[in-house]
C-alpha cells in the first residue's frame, strides 16, 4: 500500500510524517491534564513524547503525577512493541468511573526507551478529557494506538480506515 498524501502544515504545526522510524523519544515541558470522574487527576509539565512516523504523539507521564490508588495493573498485559518492548496495562479509577486497560506502561523499556522505564501513557478517549497545554485532545483514530491530535500535528494519522498498510 502506498503513503496517503500528507496534509498540509500550517504555521506552527509539525508534520507527523517527519517523524522517524523507528520512533524518537523526547522530553517535554508541555502542561499535560487528565479527568476522569470528574476528578482531575493528572497536571504535569514532566514528560516525554514519542514521535513515529504517522502517528500523532503519545505521552509518557511519571507515575507520581498520579494520586495513590488511581492506577492499578490490569488483567490485559503483556503486548508488545518493536521498538520499546513489552507493555504492561493499567486499570485508571477516579471519581467512581474505572477505566480498565486504559493506560500501559513498559517496565524494562528497549534500548533507547529507557527514560519511559515505569512512565505511564493513556488512551485520551477513555479519560473525560485530556489537555496539552489547554488544548483538549482527540484521540488517534482506530482505538489501537494511544496518540493525542492537537491543532499542533498535521496527518493523516495511521488508525483510520484503509491505514494498515501504512
Amino acid at each position: 500500500m502506498r503513503r496517503p498524501q500528507r496534509d498540509p502544515v500550517g504555521p506552527g504545526q509539525e508534520s507527523v510524517w517527519d517523524y522517524p522510524r523507528p520512533p524518537r523519544l523526547e522530553r517535554t515541558t508541555s502542561r499535560i491534564v487528565i479527568e476522569l470522574g470528574g476528578k482531575t487527576i493528572v497536571d504535569t509539565t514532566d514528560a516525554y513524547r514519542v514521535l513515529e512516523t504517522s502517528h500523532p504523539p503519545v505521552y509518557y507521564l511519571p507515575p507520581k503525577a498520579f494520586p495513590a490508588g488511581c492506577l492499578t495493573v490490569s488483567r490485559y498485559r503483556g503486548s508488545y512493541c518493536e521498538f520499546k518492548g513489552v507493555a504492561d496495562y493499567l486499570t485508571v479509577s477516579a471519581g467512581g468511573r474505572k477505566e480498565v486497560g486504559a493506560a500501559w506502561a513498559y517496565p524494562e523499556p528497549s534500548p533507547g526507551f529507557e527514560p519511559i522505564a515505569g512512565y505511564i501513557a493513556v488512551y485520551p478517549d477513555r479519560m473525560d478529557r485530556c489537555t496539552v497545554d489547554g488544548e483538549e485532545v482527540e484521540a488517534q483514530p482506530g482505538g489501537y494506538y494511544g496518540g493525542w491530535v492537537t491543532s499542533k500535528v498535521a496527518g493523516p494519522f495511521k488508525g483510520g480506515p484503509g491505514s494498515l498498510g501504512w
